[in-house]
């Protein structure tokens, strides 16, 4: 297996782009990207591309991709995969390098979440993202959803209360006031969570991540390429995808997500590493309690422990372990598509020390994704250092 090289990175801003469709969105992150190339970057380097996203607003997604920016004589993909669709990206052109099938890949993530067009698409979305025979009809939407494995662990849970959740969107609302491609740039206290109209108990307005717009964007090559663009790039050390019953009468254990520690078991036997290596990462908090539970499933701290770390100001940057210096899903923005090819894209400059929230000394970085609905999850492992 070949060792894979991340050589560039970029994204557009995320939040309401009613001024800028798809065919904007995927320009302007492709642009960036090459853009970050230390050496230069010619698009006609790419052999092929892979792209996220949920649901298609503009027509022929990968048409458009190809059109749009370039692309039109290299086979382009869509990929799926629930709000783990950004990650499971990378992880596809990951192995199509490692194989040896390409040497040069393009990833790239969007969506239009905020598309005013037509309010079927976002029913559609929200549809796609749970099990559309059971859940939906019986009002599971995200929110409800998520909020079900909240309510139970605030339950069950011999420490966490909701004081707790706040303070995971105090933080990463502190964190993404300083990213000028966050959607939501303002501080919040902890009482103004706690005051938030509720949405679904254990959620208040606060609690939950906003919808967005936008697309993100990486460059891929093999090893012995990776002289050819920068003498400073980051590796894919490891990847993970990990799956989980579907319906939410079939799972176990409300308290934990199984996908994610199926995911990171993967993904950090491939990259040799274990949770205590992790310097920064870039965790799913599409609600503030699903990154309580993230901590734990990632092997950030021992089970119940999440409320003592997030209370300890460890997943702050400065702390022991950062989670989320670009604002996370709560304040940077989730369009599902390019949410984890955006926290890849973070990765990228935490790793090479050019991040506007930066991490001292970051060597290694995990990004991660749930969703569907807690059904899959894809976590994406990078190092500073070659493997």
């Amino acid at each position: 297996m070949r060792r894979v090289a991340m050589v560039g990175a970029g994204m557009t801003q995320f939040g309401e782009l009613f001024h800028l469709g798809m065919k904007d969105m995927l320009p302007m992150a492709v642009s960036e990207a090459a853009a970050s190339v230390d050496k230069g970057f010619d698009r006609a380097d790419v052999q092929a591309a892979w792209f996220g996203e949920l649901v298609t607003t503009d027509g022929f997604a990968t048409g458009i991709l190809a059109d749009t920016c370039g692309l039109l004589d290299i086979p382009v993909s869509r990929l799926e995969n629930a709000c783990a669709t950004g990650n499971d990206a990378v992880r596809h052109g990951t192995m199509a390098i490692a194989s040896g099938m390409y040497d040069v890949v393009l990833v790239v993530g969007a969506d239009k979440v905020r598309e005013t067009s037509s309010r079927t698409t976002f029913w559609d979305w929200m549809s796609m993202t749970r099990d559309a025979a059971w859940d939906f009809p019986l009002g599971l939407v995200a929110p409800a959803n998520f909020a079900l494995h909240a309510a139970r662990y605030l339950y069950e849970s011999p420490h966490a209360t909701r004081e707790h959740l706040a303070m995971v969107a105090v933080k990463n609302h502190h964190h993404g006031v300083t990213n000028p491609k966050a959607q939501m740039r303002f501080e919040i206290t902890v009482q103004q969570v706690l005051d938030a109209p509720m949405v679904v108990d254990p959620f208040g307005l606060y609690d939950c991540t906003p919808q967005s717009d936008g697309a993100a964007a990486v460059i891929l090559v093999a090893e012995e390429l990776a002289d050819r663009y920068t003498d400073h790039p980051v590796w894919v050390r490891g990847t993970g995808l990990g799956l989980d019953r579907v319906m939410h009468q079939h799972k176990r254990d409300m308290t934990t997500f199984p996908p994610t520690v199926k995911a990171a078991k993967q993904a950090y036997a491939m990259a040799g590493v274990g949770p205590a290596d992790i310097d920064v990462a870039e965790v799913h908090d599409c609600f503030t309690g699903v990154e309580l539970i993230d901590y734990e499933d990632l092997g950030f701290c021992e089970k119940w422990g999440a409320a003592g770390l997030i209370e300890s100001g460890a997943t702050y940057v400065g702390g022991r372990i950062p989670v989320n210096p670009s604002g996370g899903l709560k304040a940077k923005g989730h369009p599902p598509g390019a949410t984890g090819v955006a926290q890849c894209v973070e990765l990228f400059e935490q790793l090479r020390g050019e991040s506007t929230n930066q991490v001292d000394g970051a060597r290694l970085g995990l990004a991660h994704n749930i969703g569907g609905p807690t059904a899959v999850s894809a976590i994406t492992i990078l190092g500073a250092d070659k493997p």
